[in-house]
């Protein structure tokens, strides 16, 4: 099962290098197409372009290292995984891309302001954009298509930074034929408009990149989702304190849940174990669950470890038997089983068929020696047949 899941780790990993690998050749190529054209026959917004693609470039490297280390397991000093490095690297991206439009409205704006004139880019310039703008929409496709398939928000976002190229593009494609048809100042307006368009990348980034750092909780109708998933679990009387965040398009999960009172440890560890696959089977991108069993709804009072605690059993034991040592029910017990419930201790003792009182009236007289014991809610006594054995403690 180990190994199978790590064959799929890495298949999913080689899977997103290699789409970045066939993006960032694309890229390459076409920056430099673009600048150079651009040059050649003075398109500020066909150099801009350029420069969007070549940016585009840089990040398919950033993406290609965050893939390499990210997508690592829990090691020693990171035992929750590497999944941060991607969000690292998206908000740096996202940076880059705010820069990089910062520069090109600038620039533009000025040669729009003077108003210098722009020639006709000629035919081949505008096949050129035209051949950009298929490309960048065919890596849109396919990167969004492998970025589905392993998971992966960071190669979402690099498909979307392909996609704002594309439309980019589409930008100077008008401003190109508007510029063959003697309307020169439209290529000024584009570049402008590209770099607005690449800021709003930017800052989507960032902005994505900035609520996963800060453990931004996942949407409500997906909390609700799995407050219902939890409660329909047999056994889950109700579920409290359920905690979400997000880590490099993963997902993680806490919750408490309640479960009857006097259940077994064992049986309320299953019914959390089976919480945690139903959660898992509906929200494939939940990578952690925790829970916390409870026997009683405790919400909103707190984290328990701030307040005043109730005694362990040495201590429980040790103040019943200065109470009870010299009753033949508590030198005979079987068994003693404590529930911590309402903020007090009940006392369960199990006891053998050679005790000649009822129950109910052996409860009684423990109560009443130990009625100076405020933690002391309540007091049973069970009786057990001699033919019946306990179970090894």
């Amino acid at each position: 099962m180990t190994s199978h899941a790590e064959s799929q780790e890495d298949l999913q990993s080689r899977e997103a290098k290699h789409v970045t690998h066939v993006g960032a050749w694309l890229d390459g190529v076409l920056s430099l197409a673009k600048m150079i054209v651009g040059l050649v026959v003075g398109s500020t917004a066909l150099i801009a372009d350029g420069i969007h693609s070549l940016s585009d470039l840089i990040t398919n490297g950033f993406v290609l290292a965050a893939i390499h280390y990210g997508r690592q397991g829990p090691d020693h000093d990171h035992q929750y995984g590497h999944g941060r490095i991607e969000t690292l690297t998206t908000l740096l991206l996202g940076s880059v891309l705010i820069f990089v439009a910062g520069g090109i409205a600038w620039s533009s704006l000025d040669r729009l302001l003077s108003g210098r004139t722009v020639t006709a880019p000629g035919l081949w310039a505008i096949v050129l954009a035209g051949v950009a703008l298929l490309s960048k929409e065919w890596i849109f496709r396919y990167t969004m298509r492998v970025a589905k398939r392993v998971q992966s928000k960071l190669l979402e976002a690099n498909a979307w930074h392909a996609r704002s190229d594309a439309l980019s593009t589409v930008v100077v494609l008008v401003a190109m034929i508007a510029a063959q048809v003697g309307l020169g100042w439209v290529d000024a307006v584009a570049a402008i408009i590209v770099g607005l368009m690449v800021g709003k990348v930017g800052w989507d980034l960032l902005w994505d990149s900035a609520r996963e750092l800060v453990d931004t909780a996942l949407p409500d109708d997906a909390q609700r989702q799995m407050y219902g998933v939890a409660e329909g679990v047999p056994g889950v009387e109700s579920v409290h304190d359920l905690r979400t965040r997000q880590s490099a398009g993963w997902a993680m999960v806490d919750l408490h849940i309640v479960v009857a009172k006097r259940v077994s440890v064992s049986e309320a560890h299953e019914i959390g174990n089976e919480v945690s696959r139903r959660l898992r089977h509906a929200f494939p991108a939940l990578t952690d669950v925790t829970f916390h069993i409870d026997p009683e709804d405790d919400a909103g009072e707190g984290d328990p470890s701030r307040f005043p605690g109730l005694p362990l059993r040495p201590d429980v034991e040790a103040t019943l038997d200065a109470r009870w040592h010299a009753h033949p029910v508590w030198r005979t017990r079987a068994e003693l089983q404590l529930h911590y419930l309402g903020g007090k201790v009940s006392v369960s003792l199990i006891v053998g068929d050679d005790i000649h009182q009822p129950p109910q009236c052996l409860a009684s007289q423990l109560k009443a020696l130990a009625d100076d014991v405020e933690w002391l809610s309540h007091v049973e006594v069970l009786l057990v047949t001699r033919a019946t054995s306990l179970p090894a403690s």
